[in-house]
C-alpha cells in the first residue's frame, strides 16, 4: 500500500511539488515530443513485466507476499526479507498552474541483506515538462540508503531509513550537493481489515550552494478491501525553511495480480497555496528471491 510518489531528488518529500517546482528540484526541462516520452515509458515498462514474470517463484515460496514502499508517501515500515530482490516502479504526472511536469520510473530497489536490515537503492528519475514555453528534461541524482527494522513496541511496527543523495543529475536538475535524509515510518492494526500508518521526515536538500532543512509528516489509514486488494486515504504535510507550509490530500489503492507482483494508482490534491495543484500516479512492482539465498 506504500509508494515512493513525491520526493526531493530523490527522496519522497513534498518539497519538489512546491508552486515554484524549479525552486526546490532545480528541475530545468529541454522540450520532447509527447509521444517519444509515452514510448519510452512502455519500452521501459515493457522491460521490467518480463523480469518479474521470468524470476517469479513457484507455490511453494509464495508465502512471502510483497509490501510496498508505494504508492503513499508513507514507507512500509517493515524491510524486505532477507535475500529478497524488490523492484517498484511508476509513472506521475503532476499539474500545476496550466502545466504538467511528467517523470518516470520512479524505481526504487530494495533489497533484504539481513533479518532486520535492508539495502536501497533509487535510480534518477526522467522528468519532462509540458505546457511550458521554456520546458526541459532530464535525469535527477540517484540514492543510496539503508532500512533498519526496530523492535515493536505496543502493537506499533516501525523501521529508520537513512538515505543520501549523490549529485549524479543533469546540470540543471541536480542539487549538486549530497544531501542526507531520514524517516521513520510506523504501523499499528486496528482490525483485521483497518490499520494505522504514518511517517515523520527530515529532509536537507541543497539549494543555492547551501543544505536546508524540511521536516514533513504523514498519516494514512488503510483498509484491505479483499485479500489481494487495498485502498488508503493519506494526508502529509511539511514545514520547509522558506516559503510556506505545502499540504495534500492524498488516495490510492494497489492490488497484488500475484503474491509477488502489484500494480497501484493514487490521486493526490493540493490543500494549501504553496502545494501543487493535483497529481495521479500508477505503478508496478515484483519481488523475487535471489538464486543461492
Amino acid at each position: 500500500m506504500r509508494e515512493d510518489f513525491i520526493r526531493i531528488e530523490p527522496a519522497k518529500s513534498l518539497a519538489l511539488y512546491s508552486r515554484d517546482l524549479r525552486e526546490h528540484s532545480g528541475t530545468r526541462i529541454r522540450a520532447l515530443r509527447y509521444r517519444e516520452v509515452l514510448c519510452a515509458t512502455l519500452l521501459l515498462g515493457g522491460s521490467f513485466i518480463p523480469i518479474a514474470f521470468a524470476q517469479a517463484p513457484d507455490a511453494s515460496s509464495a508465502a512471502e507476499t510483497i509490501t510496498t514502499d508505494r504508492p503513499a508517501v508513507t514507507d512500509s515500515s517493515a524491510v524486505v526479507p532477507r535475500g529478497v530482490f524488490q523492484a517498484e516502479n511508476g509513472v506521475l504526472d503532476t499539474g500545476n498552474q496550466g502545466r504538467n511536469t511528467f517523470d518516470f520510473p520512479e524505481t526504487s530497489i530494495r533489497v533484504g541483506a539481513g533479518q532486520t536490515t535492508e539495502l536501497r537503492f533509487t535510480a534518477p528519475d526522467f522528468y519532462q515538462d509540458f505546457g511550458n514555453p521554456a520546458g526541459r528534461s532530464g535525469l535527477g541524482d540517484l540514492a543510496l540508503g539503508i532500512k533498519e527494522q526496530l523492535p515493536s513496541v505496543g502493537g506499533f511496527q516501525s523501521a529508520a531509513v537513512i538515505t543520501l543523495s549523490l549529485p549524479t543529475g543533469a546540470a540543471g536538475i541536480s542539487s549538486h550537493g549530497y544531501d542526507p535524509s531520514f524517516q521513520l515510518p510506523w504501523s499499528h492494526p486496528l482490525s483485521s481489515n483497518w490499520t494505522a500508518a504514518g511517517m515523520l521526515s527530515v529532509y536537507t536538500p541543497t539549494q543555492n550552494g547551501s543544505h536546508t532543512v524540511v521536516g514533513e509528516s504523514a498519516f494514512l489509514v488503510d483498509r484491505q478491501l479483499t485479500k489481494p486488494w487495498d485502498a488508503f486515504v493519506e494526508y502529509v504535510g511539511d514545514s520547509p525553511q522558506a516559503g510556506g507550509p505545502r499540504h495534500l490530500l492524498h488516495v490510492g489503492t494497489a492490488y497484488k495480480i500475484t503474491p509477488q507482483q502489484q500494480l497501484d494508482l493514487h490521486v493526490g490534491v493540493g490543500l494549501s497555496a504553496a502545494a501543487v495543484d493535483h497529481f495521479v500516479g500508477i505503478g508496478y512492482s515484483f519481488r523475487f528471491r535471489m538464486a543461492g539465498r
